[in-house]
């Protein structure tokens, strides 16, 4: 068949990708076409590979158009250029392509989904036609109402986390089943994919809100970690941890990013910033530069978390947190890719991530997951919004300098309660982090004494919170305590000022 070729240089599956492909065309010798199936792999397990190989031999056995989606320009033409390697001839669909022959010659297609949508409208290609679509990055999970077109076709939809991007439309509704292929740790022992070396911070993330789609929101994350506290902890770790070695830095704003770039070339470490807005020309350079050079740091935002396989990555800053477990796993996933010299990479979490999520390399019952997504999502949405109290934004610019700006007051009385101690100690112990606060964020006494007054609101939450845990109190109680604790924390800034200044001057 002149569509297929055998090519020295078509990367030949694997064991564990075989295994899966042999399942996937079992399902397909025993079902009837419209018939739709789910197939997850972790992140560097090599799906390109699975579904150009799926793609060559149902064009050989049934002699039927195969079409393939995704979501990005950039991933059709690598998904292409991967299929031309295989030997499987075919064509991009995209905006440039104004019509097909219908006398073509090409059993593969690759196209972006609006692109498609677009050329079966206008009858350019005829979705009766197809006998396979496969679904790169099928969480997307925004192809329903094209899929009801493929009414004589097998549905393949290829993730590595099968869990919708849109909760409202779980992947269940689109797929009949699901089919899993080797995990992430098992990839780890057999050589496959890198072995993860993780460092966790604990960052408040009380700030943080989330947005209409789930996710934290820009504006939340970049007054956060553009605060002089988290480009400091950010600076701090990498100099610890990842100094000299390659690494990508993910970031939730631009404003953070390009924060994080000047920071670092200020320090004499050589970085570079990426965001959407950059032109493709300089977006070439910049990659080709990261490629090139040893120790290279690249801040981005909204980029690299699908399509860019660089192998040289030896590190991974979250310098944000996310919601979201796929784009999690894409971060990641951007270190694990292994080299003749490379066989281990660093996470650095800045964002709880791991503790929102688990470890990347820890086990996950995805049939779980696509089973029951609602209850995932209700797990993973522990850190949202109204989870915790939150310090307003405009307070919370107040104090760049302090990493530590919530206290839990029911867990601090339930721990003094059970080691024995005066629940009065509770209300101690708040007041010196307030007072910690006033005096690292300012540069005089009348600056600490300022943000104390600040702080007023802040206080007043913290005494109901502690009164609550009393029982029953009056209100005249609750109002003393308020007024005696700001007096508290005036005398404390200003003692702590006085035995400052003794020591200087001694």
């Amino acid at each position: 068949m002149e569509n297929i070729k055998t090519t020295l240089n078509a990367p030949r599956p694997y064991d564990y990708q075989e295994r899966d492909i042999q399942k996937i065309f079992e399902k397909i010798a025993l079902e009837q076409p419209p018939f739709s199936l789910a197939y997850q792999l972790p992140t560097g397990g090599g799906k390109t590979v699975i579904f150009c190989e799926i793609a060559r031999r149902f064009i050989e056995q049934y002699d039927r158009k195969v079409i393939v989606l995704t979501h990005r320009k950039e991933l059709c033409t690598q998904t292409s250029n991967t299929f031309k390697k295989a030997g499987v001839k075919n064509k991009i669909i995209d905006s440039a392509v104004k019509s097909i022959p219908k006398k073509n010659s090409y059993k593969c297609f690759v196209a972006m989904v609006e692109t498609l949508k677009n050329r079966l409208r206008d009858g350019m290609l005829s979705a009766d036609d197809i006998g396979l679509v496969i679904i790169d990055e099928a969480h997307h999970n925004s192809f329903q109402k094209l899929l009801s077109k493929f009414k004589n076709a097998y549905i393949i939809g290829v993730t590595a986390t099968p869990f919708s991007s849109d909760i409202s439309f779980p992947m269940k509704k689109t797929y009949r089943e699901l089919l899993t292929g080797e995990g992430i740790q098992s990839l780890v022992e057999k050589g496959f994919l890198a072995k993860p070396k993780m460092w966790e911070y604990d960052v408040e993330l009380q700030t943080l809100k989330t947005g209409i789609h789930g996710d934290f929101t820009v504006s939340t994350s970049d007054m956060l970690y553009s605060s002089k506290a988290m480009l400091d902890l950010l600076l701090s770790s990498y100099k610890e941890k990842s100094f000299g070695k390659k690494t990508l830095i993910f970031n939730n704003g631009v404003a953070t990013s390009e924060k994080v770039c000047a920071l670092f070339n200020s320090e004499g470490i050589v970085a570079k910033h990426l965001d959407h807005k950059t032109p493709e020309k300089e977006r070439r350079e910049i990659l080709q530069w990261f490629k090139k050079t040893r120790g290279a740091v690249l801040t981005s935002v909204s980029l690299l978390t699908t399509g860019f396989d660089e192998q040289t990555v030896q590190t991974v800053i979250l310098n944000r947190a996310t919601t979201s477990i796929t784009l999690y796993h894409q971060m990641v996933g951007r270190g694990a890719r292994i080299t003749g010299s490379k066989k281990i990479f660093t996470i650095i979490d800045l964002g709880n991530n791991a503790a929102r999520f688990g470890k990347w390399n820890d086990s996950v019952d995805w049939n779980e997951v696509f089973e029951n997504p609602d209850a995932f999502y209700q797990q993973a949405s522990h850190y949202s919004e109204g989870a915790v109290h939150s310090m307003p934004s405009a307070l919370r610019s107040k104090f760049p300098n302090s990493l530590e700006i919530a206290f839990d007051i029911t867990s601090a009385h339930n721990d003094a309660v059970a080691q024995g101690q005066k629940p009065q100690t509770v209300i101690r112990d708040s007041i010196r982090q307030h007072a910690k606060m006033c005096l690292e964020n300012s540069e005089s006494i009348s600056g600490a004494l300022a943000l104390a007054s600040d702080l007023e609101k802040e206080i007043a939450w913290r005494v109901k919170e502690y009164a609550n845990c009393l029982g029953k109190t009056t209100k005249n109680y609750r109002d003393w305590l308020q007024s005696d604790y700001q007096s508290r924390l005036t005398a404390l800034i200003q003692k702590i000022t006085a035995r400052q200044n003794t020591l200087l001057a001694s």
